[in-house]
């Protein structure tokens, strides 16, 4: 019997890592939008609710960004890698955000891109977000249905047309901006195709 080579890698390492040079393009405009939403900001401390690796807080580092950089993810093995890839450059915990809120920690900006569509109530995380930052926050999930339809178009989720099996949460670019803006003030929504993020503040 032969052995198959089994990728271990996370979602998120393989969509971060693609060698597809469409992919990478997009993740890049990702990343340049992200920082350009902290340079309009300006916080002064950053954390990063569910950061995996740390592919974005790693390019906030290499985009010049002045900020204190924290991140947090229950995952032991994202963390690992991303304290490996951020060195001292950002502290990286293994963390739940429901704990850090409890404890009374504040960020100047909490940023949350690619998780709320893998949280079956996503609503309950907005009261948490509230509390962790100071003023900013940045958030963002897949633009759908056109997240869908571009996975389908490739061969990827083919039997859930195009769905990822890890995605509980499904919205459109308004329908996102509506569910954000029913709790903060949206101040703006900057093009990531084929993802949908929003830069938004606490109201008062």
């Amino acid at each position: 019997m032969t052995a198959t080579n089994v990728d271990e890698r996370s979602s998120n390492q393989k969509k971060h890592e693609s060698q597809n040079p469409i992919q990478r393009a997009l993740i890049d405009r990702f990343h340049e939008q992200a920082i350009r939403m902290v340079g309009l900001a300006k916080p002064a401390s950053i954390l990063e609710l569910g950061c995996g690796e740390g592919y974005v807080l790693d390019a906030l580092v290499k985009g010049g960004v002045e900020a204190e950089l924290s991140g947090v993810e229950l995952d032991g093995a994202a963390v690992a890698k991303a304290q490996a890839r951020l060195g001292a450059a950002a502290t990286v915990e293994q963390q739940d955000a429901r704990k850090l809120a409890a404890d009374g920690r504040r960020f100047d900006m909490v940023m949350m891109l690619e998780v709320l569509e893998h949280i079956p109530e996503p609503e309950q995380m907005l009261p948490i977000i509230e509390a962790l930052s100071n003023q900013w926050l940045l958030l963002s999930v897949p633009w759908e249905p056109i997240f869908c339809a571009l996975n389908f178009a490739r061969g990827k989720n083919l039997s859930r047309w195009g769905n990822d099996p890890d995605h509980v949460n499904h919205w459109t670019r308004r329908g996102f901006a509506k569910f954000i803006g029913e709790h903060f003030e949206i101040i703006e929504r900057p093009g990531v195709f084929p993802w949908t993020m929003v830069l938004a503040r606490k109201r008062g």
